[in-house]
Formats: structure tokens, sequence, C-alpha cells
């Protein structure tokens, strides 16, 4: 293997969801984690705790529903549009599988896993 290749595997985190990997998306799905259960966060709530643009914000959240890992609501209160967001439980499963897997990583279990296979 080329030292470019074993860099990539143990560095790039090629196990790693690519759609939570993206910092944005990753800060999101946390984000609505903490408010999970009855409550959603609102369109500028989401935009001022992440710090985002409208359009950047509306594209990733627009990719985490595409995979199912969050679900937007757009209603109305009074003639003001509000476009709500919480995380599903398959955005739950995706975020804990993506913390276990860090996880490894930070603490060298994918390396030695790597290495027992013979891959590196």
């Amino acid at each position: 293997m080329s030292q470019s290749g074993l860099w990539y595997k143990l560095y790039m985190f090629p196990d790693l969801d690519p759609v939570l990997h993206a910092p944005a998306r990753l800060q999101m799905v946390v984000l609505l984690e903490r408010v999970d259960g009855d409550r959603t966060l609102t369109f500028p709530q989401l935009q001022q705790l992440t710090g985002a643009t409208a359009g950047n914000l509306s594209t990733h959240l627009r990719r985490l529903e595409e995979v199912g890992y969050v679900a937007v609501t757009k209603t109305y209160d009074d003639r003001t549009p509000v476009t709500r967001a919480w995380l599903t439980a398959a955005g739950h499963r995706a975020l804990e599988e993506y913390r276990q897997r860090m996880r490894e990583h930070l603490d060298g279990q994918y390396a030695r896993r790597l290495l027992e296979e013979g891959r590196i």
C-alpha cells in the first residue's frame, strides 16, 4: 500500500458517515439532538446558533432531510412562514453510530483493526 493510501485509511475517516462528517451538518444534528423531545428549532434559531447563511443552512438541512436524519415542516404563524426542524429516529441512530466510530478512531481501535485484518 502506498503511503498516501495508508494516510487516507488512517486519517481521512473513510468509514464515517459522509453526510454527518461535514462540520456544518454535524453541528446542526448535535444542536437538534440537544433540544429533542417535543421541541424543534426554527430556521432562524438554527441560523443564529450555527452562524450559517440562509442559503448554506437551507442546503445542509435539505441534505439531512433527504437521508432521513432530520424532518422539516413549513407552516405559518399568522402570515409569517415558519420552518421547523427536528432530529428523526434515523438521525439519532446515525449520530450514535458516528460517535462510536469517531471514538474508535480517537482511541486507536480503528487502526488496530486495520492492522489485524491485514488491510495496512
